[in-house]
């Protein structure tokens, strides 16, 4: 069955207003924002550019000067709930290698 049997249809993904509830999230895990980006100790953690009517991400895969990146598009609320929860168990696994 679809979502529209049911009369329910999630609303629409706003890229804009998603970015500022993903740079609040972001900034509550302690990450400081520079430009369009998030850093933890003085090293880039996350970049997020609106493209169009989605949001582009780079998640480092460990926390170093010159990380390599992991892509992904933020396309509805459930993909930035997901990014949130993987930026949060990254945050632990960095700090355990500290």
């Amino acid at each position: 069955m679809s979502e529209e049997s049911f009369g329910f249809s999630p609303p629409p993904f706003r890229p804009d207003e998603a970015l500022v509830q993903l740079k609040r999230s972001l900034r509550d895990l302690k990450l400081a924002e520079r430009g369009s980006g998030f850093e933890l100790k003085g090293k880039r953690a996350v970049d997020v550019v609106v493209d169009g009517d989605v949001l582009r991400v780079k998640l480092a895969r460990r926390l170093v000067n010159t990380p390599e990146w992991d892509a992904s598009v933020l396309r509805s609320s459930a993909d930035q709930r997901k990014l949130v929860d993987e930026v949060k168990k990254r945050l632990e696994r960095w700090q355990r290698e500290d």
